[in-house]
């Protein structure tokens, strides 16, 4: 086998290889234009977040079986053209997380004792002493957006400094801020009004780009002190510009920037405002971690054998894998609805399948599930190998139960999600080779083909309101596929399940929302 490394790993993630008697090149420096000539010889490739695993270089990789993305965020990699040739797709998500949260310790210290600034001074051979008067980390509160797995560590340490710790993560279930003695807050602008310190340590997504802007600001504690290890742009650059003029913010700790890796961040002009150029990852322990993991997770794959940290599902030649594919994608279709229809953090899930799917692995497909439920709001930290791992972490209990066939299906998959205040039922089937039918969400009936765009609306069941809201699509030039309805006579309540051909933009999802007797709307991509 042949491994080319593209991007630099540490000696001993080279040794591992060459060790298992792997033939590796160690390439650096190519240009595009010299990679893409050679990528074909390779049955592997070793990246970082610069080269672009893309459409075009997978046209000529014809050999290639896995690519290893040392580090965590597969942004560069064209995910979707990678499961379609089989191609395994690895990273390596704990590798750096202890490092990760040192650092943010680090910038948050840094920043409240004016430790920069001060060294600098003394470089010029200045003792000078004023405007330097920090502040104590001591009985002052610090609140942390996004609890998993590096906010987690960065509690457990700020605790021990003596400080209050609160945090908001709509994700994370009440147990999880049990297990680490934090105070749970129920959204951001709560935090953010009785907070000294933020720190943020979310994934990049839709939902969190921007997450803390000028409203936000607006409602902070004078004085407030902020740090950002995570992603550029999670705290909005302008904003905090704006909130830095103001006095609102007093100091802040930046280690990723929106435009990196160009210093053009207006972020760059303050003396209170220490950054680093993405240092998170980048100490010799976590190096020599993500080197090793990498290296034994493209060992692992080309050996055909499982992958700890396979984001996308790796191909497994079985007869098994054959029958339980159709489920599986019904599985993942189940668990994604969850999170794009409600916000309560999952604290159990119990799934329970009928009929023939009974008979079948259905571990895999409880994993599928989860993977669904965590994919929309961890993006690539969750796949079929850490899916169980990832609801462990975050306190979900997870049951599974077999029975006899339940209603007309053969084989009836359902799911039942219980969060802190209410109850969420999905249930599906297959129907041969019609593939997956979503069957029944929270009473309502129905029979759907899941779509990669479904508008889902729920309402007190009188006439017109159907016809208001496809009139209201169709001025919004949105096309509908097929529509399914499904009521709860006993409740007076209906719903309404919309195949459309395109996104629908927010002001009309909005205007929807505005129409008399509707009770919820949403819409869910797949």
């Amino acid at each position: 086998m042949k491994i080319l490394v593209a991007e630099t790993i540490s000696e001993k993630g080279i040794e591992k290889l060459m060790n298992e008697g792997m033939t590796v090149d160690v390439n650096t420096k190519l240009s595009r234009e010299e990679l893409l000539k050679v990528i074909g010889e390779y049955d592997a490739i070793i990246v970082r977040s610069v080269t672009k695993i893309n459409e075009e270089f997978y046209r000529r990789a014809t050999k290639l079986k896995v690519v290893g993305r040392a580090g965590n965020g597969v942004d560069n990699i064209d995910m979707e053209g990678a499961t379609k040739r089989g191609i395994i797709v690895v990273n390596t998500p704990e590798s750096n997380v202890v490092s990760a949260a040192e650092h943010t310790i680090g910038l948050l210290i840094s920043s409240c004792r004016n430790i920069p600034q001060a060294h600098a001074r003394l470089g010029k051979r200045v003792w000078d002493r004023s405007n330097l008067k920090g502040v104590e980390l001591l009985n002052k509160t610090v609140g942390i957006v996004g609890l998993g797995r590096i906010g987690s560590l960065v509690a457990t340490r700020l605790k021990a400094f003596g400080m209050n710790v609160v945090a908001y993560d709509p994700y994370i279930s009440d147990a999880r801020f049990k297990k680490y003695g934090v105070e749970k807050k129920e959204n951001l602008e709560e935090l953010m009004k009785e907070a000294d310190f933020i720190t943020v340590h979310t994934p990049k997504t839709e939902e969190t780009m921007g997450m803390i802007g000028k409203d936000q600001f607006r409602v902070a504690k004078k004085g407030v002190r902020v740090v950002n290890c995570a992603r550029g742009g999670i705290i909005d650059e302008q904003a905090l510009e704006e909130a830095l003029k103001e006095k609102i913010v007093a100091s802040a700790g930046i280690d990723v920037l929106v435009g990196e890796p160009n210093p053009t961040s207006p972020l760059l002009d303050f003396d209170n405002v220490i950054i680093t150029p993405h240092l998170g990852a980048d100490t010799v322990e976590a190096q020599d971690n993500v080197g090793i993991t990498v290296a034994q997770e493209v060992i692992s794959a080309l050996r055909g054998e499982m992958v700890p940290n396979a984001v996308n599902l790796p191909t497994i030649q079985s007869q098994e894998l054959e029958t339980l594919k159709a489920y599986l994608q019904l599985g993942e279709v189940l668990g994604k609805i969850y999170y794009q229809l409600e916000k309560e953090a999952v604290e159990k899930v119990e799934i329970t399948y009928s009929g023939e799917v009974a008979a079948l692995e259905t571990s895999m497909l409880t994993l599928a599930i989860l993977k669904g439920i965590f994919e929309p709001v961890l993006k690539e930290k969750v796949n079929y190998v850490n899916a169980a791992l990832t609801a462990e972490s975050r306190g979900v209990t997870v049951t599974e139960s077999r029975e006899s066939a339940e209603s007309n299906c053969l084989a009836l998959i359902q799911v039942k999600i219980i969060s802190k205040n209410k109850t969420f039922t999905i249930s599906g089937t297959v129907l041969g080779k019609g593939g997956g039918r979503i069957v029944e969400l929270n009473g309502y009936e129905f029979d759907v083909t899941p779509s990669a765009y479904m508008l889902m609306a729920e309402n007190i069941d009188k006439p017109g309101i159907v016809g208001q809201i496809g009139t209201l699509l169709g001025v919004s030039k949105v096309n509908i596929a097929t529509m399914q309805l499904g009521r709860l006579a006993s409740d007076k309540r209906a719903m309404m399940v919309l195949a459309v051909d395109s996104d629908v933009p927010k002001e009309t999802l909005q205007f929807i929302g505005g129409v008399e007797g509707v009770v919820k709307v949403r819409l869910v991509k797949l």
